[in-house]
């Protein structure tokens, strides 16, 4: 049994450790609420202590995303790229994953590492013949040119993913519904898929979020304000050559990023419940 002393020391170092994870992961967010909502004159002021307000805070910065800039258009670009992107993944990667998950061979892992393989690729080796593609559709610079490019490395991943809980299933509930007298597919609908909530949400979640931070093919892309997403939006017309709107930057940070913390938290606590949920066994 370990002396007292011994122990108490091993939980303060724990406790530690934790609160120093904490506040360095913490920190940039709160850095961003600072500066977010400070006066320029407190900004740019080197005299004052930079990690408080030293003025009231203000709304000025906030105004001025919505009055003087398309903040509002870039905020509803990246909703319509980002449910559309989750759509086309959703529709293609939930059967893809189903059906290597379900081959009897060992065939089924060997695509499935194969397709992850695909996302593994850099993106800038795919860029010119998603341009040849783009211009042929006469998508160019227009945010639908994002929508048909970002499955191109949401799809192999989450295909992945959904492969490895779909193993995860024993075939026995789907044989099951199949005596009972579903078809294979009413049985994939019926069964498969109401297990599988907690991965389907894993990848709404995981492909939403990285159709709204991508950057890379965004600005490769698409070039007109009016079109662009929050991410291109915020850091193209808010960096005017050495100039850098420090108070419009880190409130459009700010704001694209609570929405998403949100619904992130909430996307673990389902995601625990189903877990624990289907861990029961009759």
């Amino acid at each position: 049994m370990a002396h007292p002393a011994t122990r108490a020391l091993r939980e303060a170092s724990f406790y530690f450790a934790v609160a120093l994870l904490v506040i360095v992961a913490a920190f940039p967010f709160y850095w961003m609420v600072i500066t977010a909502f400070k006066p320029n004159s407190d900004l740019y002021n080197v005299t004052n202590i930079p990690f408080w307000w030293n003025e009231p805070p203000t709304l000025e910065h906030v105004k001025y995303l919505f009055q003087q800039t398309l903040f509002a258009r870039w905020l509803w670009n990246s909703l319509v790229i980002g449910v559309c992107v989750v759509a086309i993944t959703l529709v293609t990667a939930i059967p893809a994953g189903y059906a290597l998950a379900r081959m009897k061979s060992r065939k089924g892992e060997a695509l499935g590492i194969g397709i992850f393989l695909t996302y593994l690729v850099p993106p800038t080796l795919l860029f010119l013949p998603l341009s040849r593609i783009v211009a042929e559709l006469g998508l160019q610079n227009s945010m639908w040119s994002l929508v048909l490019v970002y499955p191109t490395f949401t799809i192999p991943f989450c295909s992945w993913l959904l492969m490895g809980f779909f193993k995860a299933l024993p075939v026995e509930i789907e044989e099951a519904a199949i005596v009972d007298g579903c078809s294979l597919f009413g049985a994939f609908i019926k069964m498969a898929i109401p297990l599988s909530v907690p991965a389907i949400l894993t990848v709404v979640i995981f492909t939403f979020t990285l159709t709204l931070q991508e950057f890379v093919y965004a600005l490769t892309f698409v070039s007109a304000s009016d079109q662009k997403p929050i991410t291109l939006g915020v850091t193209t017309d808010l960096v005017r050559g050495d100039v850098f709107f420090w108070g419009e930057l880190m409130a459009g940070a700010l704001i694209a990023a609570v929405p998403v913390a949100i619904a992130y938290n909430l996307f673990l606590d389902r995601f625990i419940a189903g877990i624990t949920g289907g861990a029961v066994k009759g």
